[in-house]
């Protein structure tokens, strides 16, 4: 195994690397864009009026929800005409949901 470069010698995360991903988990951590993001993995690739027709807000919100997801790669966007669609980066951020949301439900019961 070749070790990681980019890792302090104790183990410990880099401080600019752990504010980086907390800053990715405060993004996630907003019930808004938290749908956002379940509703784009859910349903895949949708334009902004359809997501947020989806997800019960406002186009506005939406969109305003959507660049901020965009501008921390959680979300990717491609432009057809006038309208921008958007999906999930990648699969990361799916695992990533996945395990929050079944480690909620150990403790909580499937509340579904």
């Amino acid at each position: 195994m070749v070790p990681d470069t980019n890792r302090p010698a104790d183990g410990a995360m880099d401080p600019d690397d752990a504010r980086l991903l907390a800053d990715r988990f405060k993004l996630l951590a907003d019930p808004s864009r938290l749908r956002i993001v379940y509703g784009l993995l859910e349903a895949g690739e949708r334009c902004v009026g359809d997501l947020a027709r989806l997800v019960d807000m406002s186009d506005s919100a939406t969109s305003h929800q959507l660049r901020q997801l965009r501008a921390a790669g959680l979300v990717r966007a491609r432009r057809r005409g006038r309208e921008v669609f958007y999906r999930v980066a990648d699969t990361h951020v799916r695992l990533l949901l996945d395990v929050a949301v079944e480690h909620y439900l150990h403790g909580h019961g499937d509340h579904r």
